[in-house]
């Protein structure tokens, strides 16, 4: 089958590698895009623009930063193929990706490259799972995938996001080394949770903005508290 990609970022690559590795064409447009999604892009079949990535494709897969999901879907010419929306998004932002495209498949991804895991929902979710046969990624179809993709990464983002606020917190009132000899004593996984928290922020934190903000709108829209990944939000900003 013959899949388009938009767009081919850290994690869009892992997933046009891996229907790569099924046997499948994947597509992509190379108009605008910089020089590291040229390298990420690179065994992909480049078409130049997006629309002709989709009228050259069956599926489209969406794999890009929550805030540009709605408007990558609205921008999209005519497209009568399924378009699979794999961002990390609320439902109702999912619900509004669907109500503009003719044939909808909703995705979550969780977990890093090379071997992602996707789940899908939707009428046709079954036939895009099996596009991955014997590829790296394992695929399932539940309820609503943006809805568990929201509740994974709520804990394991938001927590993150936490544990960078109690450092700063720490530091400013000076009792940032005595909380840390606390913590060995009596918390001592906190420590390594506390330098991967470090480290992924530093390196793709910008990321998770739009992500934390998608999940407190997921979270307000159910009666729930937005307030904590609002703030986990500005705790990425910084």
């Amino acid at each position: 089958m013959t899949v388009g990609l938009l767009h081919p970022g850290e994690m869009g690559s892992a997933i046009g590698a891996a229907l790569q590795a099924a046997g499948h064409e994947v597509l992509w447009a190379s108009a605008g895009r910089s020089e590291g999604t040229h390298a990420r892009a690179r065994g992909f079949t480049d078409v130049g623009t997006v629309a002709e990535v989709v009228a050259g494709s069956e599926v489209v897969f969406s794999v890009v930063p929550p805030h540009a999901a709605l408007g990558l879907a609205e921008s999209l010419p005519p497209f009568a193929g399924i378009f699979v929306d794999a961002n990390a998004v609320s439902p109702g932002t999912a619900a509004l990706v669907g109500s503009v495209v003719e044939r909808f498949v909703d995705g979550g991804i969780v977990g890093g490259p090379p071997a992602p895991r996707l789940y899908l929902s939707g009428a046709e979710a079954e036939r895009v799972g099996a596009l991955f046969a014997e590829s790296p990624v394992e695929t399932q179809v539940v309820a609503n995938a943006s809805a568990l993709k929201c509740a994974y990464a709520a804990w394991t983002k938001g927590s993150a996001a936490l544990l960078l606020a109690i450092r700063e917190f720490a530091r400013v009132e000076g009792i940032w080394e005595p909380l840390a000899e606390e913590w060995a004593r009596s918390q001592p996984q906190l420590a390594d949770r506390l330098a991967a928290a470090e480290r992924s922020a530093a390196a793709k934190g910008w990321r998770w903005i739009g992500e934390m903000e998608e999940i407190a709108e997921a979270f307000a829209a159910d009666g729930l508290p937005p307030g904590f990944h609002k703030a986990a939000a500005v705790i990425y900003n910084v």
